[in-house]
């Protein structure tokens, strides 16, 4: 349980806030990036030289090598680099600008790559480090209407996670993607914006807008979610993906008893595709 340093992405509001909070109250020291770092100054007041607050646009690469440049020359070392800054925005795929689509994967792939790889010569000269990518349930099933940049990019974080996790196995980098469900943050509230939905869409993209404004108070806190993720970044072993929330929980196994039961049911096929397997096999009762 020693004292580590954290570098936290999107700190001014959300998991981010919640998580720079936990860190400094359990001792920690925290690197708080914002795009506006004023919105930081009640943890300085508080927190004194224990939080460093730096402006950060993730998108900009330069930008994030400073700010951990910023971080190493104030702490000496970094021991928690976590990605969270990210938003949604609601609409059809057909529909969504190009220019949407783009800016959202660029903050939510792109500013994860940029700081994680701006990390990587910190963390292997250091020998040590965890990596925490803020992905979602949606990151893992997928196929919520009207979110197709924010779930295409969390799909990306995560593979792009895995990647680096097997590159760098021999480095001491430790990486770990966080699934949460649905947390009381203002993720559908503020930084959100909603396009006009065609009437074509209303029964899929315009039933999760009314779920949306329905939901009221979602029922994860995101104090435990810090809390309980400032005590796993402590210990030895991670796990490689974390769940949050009993919806993420029930969500992922659903989804996976569903691929198990469907690779199963297919699976005659499947392998037939191989030089020297029997060929052609009789496809799965059904639909023809």
């Amino acid at each position: 349980m020693t004292q580590q340093t954290w570098f936290i992405t999107g700190s001014s509001r959300g998991f981010g806030r919640a998580l720079a909070e936990a860190a400094l109250a359990a001792g920690d020291q925290v690197v708080a990036t914002a795009r506006k770092p004023e919105q930081l100054d009640d943890l300085v007041r508080k927190y004194g030289d224990q939080v460093l607050p730096v402006a950060l646009d993730v998108t900009d690469r330069p930008a994030a090598v400073a700010a951990l440049d910023a971080a190493v020359a104030r702490f000496g070392r970094l021991d928690v680099v976590v990605n969270n800054a990210g938003y949604a925005n609601v609409a059809p795929v057909e529909t969504m600008s190009e220019e949407d689509f783009r800016r959202q994967f660029d903050t939510n792939f792109w500013g994860v790559y940029n700081v994680s790889t701006a990390a990587l010569p910190v963390l292997k000269a250091q020998g040590a480090g965890t990596v925490v990518q803020f992905s979602s349930i949606g990151g893992r099933v997928g196929g919520t209407p009207g979110l197709g940049s924010y779930q295409a990019a969390k799909f990306a974080v995560d593979g792009f996670t895995r990647v680096l996790a097997a590159e760098t196995a021999p480095l001491g980098i430790r990486y770990l993607v966080v699934e949460p469900s649905g947390f009381a943050t203002d993720w559908a509230g503020a930084s959100m914006r909603i396009a006009d939905i065609p009437a074509e869409y209303d029964p899929t993209v315009g039933s999760l807008v009314r779920n949306f404004d329905g939901m009221g108070v979602a029922a994860g806190d995101p104090a435990r979610a810090a809390e309980i993720l400032v005590r796993v970044a402590k210990r030895e072993e991670l796990p490689s993906h974390l769940l949050l929330g009993a919806n993420a929980v029930e969500m992922a196994q659903e989804y996976s008893r569903g691929r198990l039961a469907e690779a199963a049911k297919w699976e005659a096929v499947s392998v037939s595709a191989d030089f020297g397997r029997a060929y052609p096999v009789e496809l799965p009762v059904g639909q023809a």
